[in-house]
């Protein structure tokens, strides 16, 4: 092997080449933050699923790698929690995820643990793999982490380029660490299921069933930069709240069943549901038939059919069951989708522009230093939020 040009001063490169007993030369590179290279990190890790107890914060956990050229690791000042995080802790979606990890079924069960959860990251970039084009280090950025990934609940995180965007300039990392996995979610479900967009939602009626979560407040916020009317179902205690980023019309969940006052209204074009339950019994009434109107659900089945069945008969009972709702509804001239939550850095980039427009506003309900990251998921498990719950990880988070 010839000479090998190291490309990036201050950075320890080690090279392991043409040993007897390698079939090939490897290189590898380890990232370093001080003067001496790191192979650990702090973290709050699960080393099983269940509740608050097998949180575990340790000194240890092993520090991100770059294995893919379009990769990068990501320095965390703050990170956003989402009631994803709680299911996530108690072994939601355990199944899927460790085939996504491991697809051919290669490492024993339980090798994802110890799991890092924390789904939302803002901070800056510390190293960029070879094919990153569009970023460069100490670039601040923002993400929301796959879920089969290590999550943000730690010092660093790696991810791909096409999974980060440049954080908005109007946000700190604090206030941008609420955004992402909110966003994500809200445009895969409306803009990806529900084929909106900022050209055609000007004369568009839209409903959202929960309006006052974290998907409905982003939601409200970017269909009404959009130009969409949009009803929402809150509670009475969260009218102003929603009112005060944009909803046109509340109806109170609290005051009785929400599908009289709803019937009352003209029918609408689209409805995201974030609510799940018996929704779905009447609230496609309330579409315009024929016209190509849409419901889109949040809450389905996916992920407990493959903890449940395993993954190959929990997709097929999948399958089964999304296809005969698809059926039954389209022959009363309306469209049954399932929305679902997908990290897109593209996506953020069309969000960031509208926060630096003032076109939509970080919903941050609360604080927490790194060392209370279990009394941050208390919260987020005691529900009825107004705003997102995110930990300061690092310093300068509020830069």
């Amino acid at each position: 092997m010839g000479s090998v040009r190291l490309l990036m001063p201050g950075r320890r490169f080690f090279l392991l080449s043409q040993a007897t007993k390698v079939h090939s030369s490897v290189f590898v590179r380890l990232l370093s933050t001080s003067r001496a290279c790191r192979s650990t990190m702090f973290a709050w890790v699960i080393d099983k699923y269940g509740g608050n107890d097998v949180l575990r914060f340790t000194r240890n956990a092993s520090f991100p790698i770059i294995h893919y050229p379009n990769e990068v690791i990501v320095k965390v000042f703050a990170a956003g929690l989402n009631p994803l995080d709680v299911s996530m802790r108690g072994g939601y979606g355990a199944a899927t995820m460790s085939t996504k990890r491991d697809p051919l079924n290669l490492k024993q069960s339980g090798s994802e643990f110890p799991l890092i959860l924390g789904r939302d990251v803002s901070g800056v970039i510390m190293e960029c793999g070879l094919d990153v084009k569009y970023f460069t280090e100490r670039d601040e950025v923002w993400a929301a982490v796959p879920l089969w990934k290590q999550g943000s609940l730690a010092e660093f995180v790696v991810l791909s380029a096409n999974e980060i965007s440049h954080k908005p300039k109007r946000l700190s990392h604090t206030e941008a660490a609420a955004v992402p996995y909110v966003a994500a979610t809200a445009w895969s479900a409306l803009v990806n299921t529900g084929g909106l967009n900022k050209d055609n939602c000007g004369n568009k009626r839209i409903l959202i069933l929960g309006g006052s979560g974290g998907v409905g407040t982003f939601a409200i916020q970017m269909l009404k930069a959009w130009g969409a009317h949009v009803t929402v179902t809150c509670s009475h205690n969260a009218e102003q709240f929603v009112k005060s980023l944009g909803a046109d019309c509340v109806v109170d969940y609290t005051a009785g069943p929400v599908e009289g006052p709803l019937r009352a209204l003209e029918k609408f074009d689209l409805i995201l549901d974030t609510v799940g339950g018996d929704t779905e019994r009447w609230a496609l009434d309330l579409l315009k038939p024929w016209s190509g109107a849409k419901y889109v659900t949040l809450v389905t089945p996916f992920l407990q059919n493959t903890d449940r069945l395993g993954v190959a008969d929990g997709m097929m009972q999948t399958a089964v069951t999304v296809a005969f709702k698809v059926l039954k509804y389209l022959i009363k001239g309306v469209h049954y989708r399932w929305g679902f939550f997908a990290p897109s850095g593209p996506a953020l980039d069309e969000v960031r522009e509208m926060v630096d427009a003032g076109q939509i506003r970080a919903v941050l309900e609360d604080t927490f230093s790194f060392s209370e990251v279990p009394q941050a998921l208390e919260k987020v498990e005691r529900g009825h939020a107004r705003g997102k719950t995110v930990v300061q990880i690092s310093e300068g988070a509020d830069v």
